[in-house]
């Protein structure tokens, strides 16, 4: 059975693994169809993610098919069109048993810090698997993005009429837009790439962009939006120290800054940034098990589009050659799709 396997960073290997086992208690046989590539896997073959050992096969944003389950499952059956919820939470610590199962203390992340769904079949717990009836693998892929951005959304609780800013027009900044603006806030959004900008202005209506240029337009911008208060909320979704540090200056007094972006960089600030206009700083994590059902609700009844997404797609035999080229930033991809089978 074929696979790709990231073997040291930038470099793909095709290799062939055994066929899974049959499903036990609990468990099911997957067929993965789609894979979306996303930021962590970006950063797992440039070397740079904190949580990710070579060698390992990748691949945790998927569309995939049930092809068999183990005793005790009810959730999935064989032919169902599932996404895949990557978080192998155990169910004992402290975190799971305060239902915060994102943060387990012994979390095992599909195709993170296990190998994961860019091969042809694998084993799963079934309880992590959302079905559709609706929805395409492809839409099923973009699920696990989407509650990245759920979730961050969710942390930061907006509120309508509130002034939020999102910095980075990427997946995950455009994922917890996609939520933040169903609390009807004022949203201004900040990004170095006036195509991601335009992206943002075309798809989702949004007239309060920035562009950053580092020379300090961008603060007198922000000022602008907010009747010289800045923002009530600032979530970051770059994952760059640098930006990281700066969002506390674009934070309004009483505001709430959530970094939803990972950097393994140090992230400083003075403490009077934070004291004197007694900024909330929050992190987002993962997601929750409720935000696949409530995703795959929101695609279903129209409220969010996946339409404008996918921009690239990649053959699953092509993964080795075109993943570099498909993942520079000059290609322009907002959501790469693997098409591993059909």
């Amino acid at each position: 059975m074929k696979a790709w396997q990231l073997v040291e960073p930038k470099k793909f290997a095709s290799i062939d693994i055994d066929a899974p086992n049959k499903p036990g208690r609990g468990q099911a046989l997957i067929r993965t169809l789609r894979m979306g590539i996303c930021g962590t896997d970006i950063s797992c073959y440039l070397g740079k993610f904190p949580f990710f050992d070579y060698p390992r096969i990748p691949g945790h944003e998927l569309g995939v098919e049930v092809l068999e389950v183990g005793e005790g499952v009810e959730n999935v059956k064989p032919g169902d069109l599932c996404s895949v919820e990557p978080y192998l939470n155990c169910g004992e610590c402290y975190a799971c048993g305060k239902n915060q199962g994102n943060c387990c203390q012994n979390l095992k992340v599909f195709g993170v810090m296990m190998d994961g769904g860019l091969c042809e079949q694998s084993l799963i717990r079934a309880d992590k698997l959302h079905s559709s009836r609706k929805l395409n693998a492809e839409q099923l892929a973009l699920v696990e993005t989407l509650a990245i951005g759920c979730h961050a959304s969710d942390r930061g609780n907006p509120k309508e009429d509130e002034h939020l800013l999102v910095i980075g027009a990427g997946p995950i900044g455009l994922a917890t837009l996609e939520f933040n603006r169903l609390s009807n806030a004022k949203i201004t959004i900040m990004d170095m790439s006036e195509e991601r900008l335009d992206f943002c202005r075309k798809h989702y209506g949004i007239d309060s962009l920035i562009q950053f240029k580092g020379d300090g337009s961008e603060k007198e911008k922000m000022l602008e939006a907010t009747n010289g208060n800045l923002f009530d909320l600032v979530t970051d979704a770059t994952g760059n120290q640098h930006s990281m540090s700066g969002a506390f200056h674009y934070v309004a007094h009483t505001g709430r800054l959530v970094y939803v972006g990972i950097t393994t960089e140090t992230v400083s600030f003075t403490h009077p940034t934070l004291h004197r206009p007694e900024i909330t700083l929050l992190a987002s994590r993962n997601a929750l098990p409720k935000d696949f059902p409530r995703i795959i609700d929101l695609i279903e009844n129209g409220t969010i589009n996946t339409d404008p997404w996918i921009t690239h797609h990649v053959a699953f035999d092509d993964v080795g050659s075109q993943f570099a080229e498909v993942t520079h930033p000059s290609s322009g991809a907002i959501k790469a799709i693997i098409e591993v089978a059909d």
